[in-house]
């Protein structure tokens, strides 16, 4: 990595169940990156705001509610409405393949679907960022 990324983990809506966000804040974290958990059931508001007070390079959501449709969005309009249109957000969890595409149109830049590797997430993300840092789009990750 060029330098020691920032990443908001949050689980937004009411889904009580956190292992998996755990695993993937631990991942990252052993892997170099700065990891901020927000804990459960954050609000789309709410986790916009870590973002902005953290100085976020990332925002990785985990969702198992198939609430994913409507906190997503509601994410990625409030981190634009701040003007954080350079955070990447990421997503995974239970994630019909039918709702992939449709993430991505609204401007996640990964789905990261169960039997995704952790290797496979951090080194996406870690390519991610860099190519960010280096002014390269970002392709997306389906």
């Amino acid at each position: 990595m060029k330098r020691r990324y920032r990443v908001i983990v949050a689980k937004p809506g009411l889904d009580g169940h956190d292992r998996g966000a755990k695993v993937i804040a631990r991942a990252l974290r052993d892997s170099g990156f700065e990891v901020v958990y927000t804990g459960l059931r954050q609000t789309p508001e709410q986790i916009v705001q870590a973002a902005l007070q953290e100085d976020a390079d990332a925002v990785g959501l985990s969702l198992l509610s198939g609430a994913h449709m409507t906190l997503v969005p509601k994410v990625v309009e409030g981190l634009r409405a701040a003007g954080l249109d350079d955070v990447l957000v990421v997503c995974g969890g239970i994630i019909p393949d039918d709702d992939v595409e449709r993430l991505l149109q609204v401007g996640v830049s990964a789905v990261f679907t169960p039997g995704s590797s952790l290797t496979e997430i951090v080194n996406w993300l870690a390519e991610a960022l860099d190519k960010r840092e280096e002014g390269s789009p970002v392709p997306a990750r389906r």
